[in-house]
């Protein structure tokens, strides 16, 4: 079992986001799986320019940190996004890395793995980016269990107890990749928006070869279908 947290606040080892990560990793860790840490600010990531290549041929002509991050994240069983809230929205580097993920949310590349977010804020809608982060990871197809969301402006010790709280999130990050855990009304969304996206997919699949051609490969066309009649 392999859960990796990506950090996207910039203040590097000064980032009470990263203390928030670090105690879900912590928490997982506990629970025997095996972590990684990313710091999304030394890496690369150019902006979706919008060209459909990777719907077409699963590639993407920007040449940056973005395949290889990716690919960890796809390695992974469990994924921890942590973001301190910028103007009520998530850091720009993180938005890029999400934005470069079209499609995999098209074709639902998460599909059973589990994630979780933080975030810190300095005054007050911590809680808004959680939900925007949670609702990314269910459009990539992985199931959201839960989120951290603390606001440290008028109060910096209260991060200390939000480390636990964050550690206890990871333990059950872990305990839902092990399947301790259920979560039927998100079972009904991923049907539902694998479907959606199979019909999708479908109608185009001469323009976006690659991802009907993952569709096959996954045997989720016929099934898809089925489960959004």
């Amino acid at each position: 079992m392999k859960v990796i947290g990506v950090n996207a606040s910039p203040r590097g080892k000064e980032s009470r986001t990263l203390r928030l990560v670090n105690a879900v990793l912590g928490g997982a860790s506990e629970e025997g799986a095996t972590t990684e840490l990313i710091d999304l600010y030394q890496m690369r990531i150019e902006y979706c320019t919008a060209c459909g290549t990777c719907y077409a041929k699963g590639e993407c002509i920007l040449l940056d940190d973005f395949q290889d991050l990716f690919d960890r994240m796809m390695d992974a069983d469990g994924i921890v996004l942590g973001s301190p809230n910028y103007i009520d929205a998530v850091t720009a580097p993180l938005k890029a890395l999400l934005d470069r993920t079209a499609d995999a949310i098209h074709c639902q590349m998460f599909s059973g793995k589990f994630g979780c977010s933080v975030c810190t804020a300095g005054g007050s809608n911590q809680d808004k980016v959680v939900e925007y982060m949670n609702y990314a990871l269910t459009a990539l197809g992985a199931t959201a269990i839960g989120g951290v969301g603390v606001a440290i402006g008028r109060n910096p010790e209260v991060i200390t107890s939000a480390e636990e709280t964050a550690r206890a999130l990871g333990r059950k990050l872990a305990q839902s990749v092990r399947g301790e855990h259920r979560y039927p009304e998100q079972d009904e969304i991923h049907q539902t928006r694998r479907a959606y996206f199979c019909s999708l997919v479908t109608a185009n699949k001469d323009l976006w070869r690659h991802e009907y051609e993952w569709y096959l490969q996954m045997g989720w066309i016929k099934s898809a279908m089925n489960e959004g009649s």
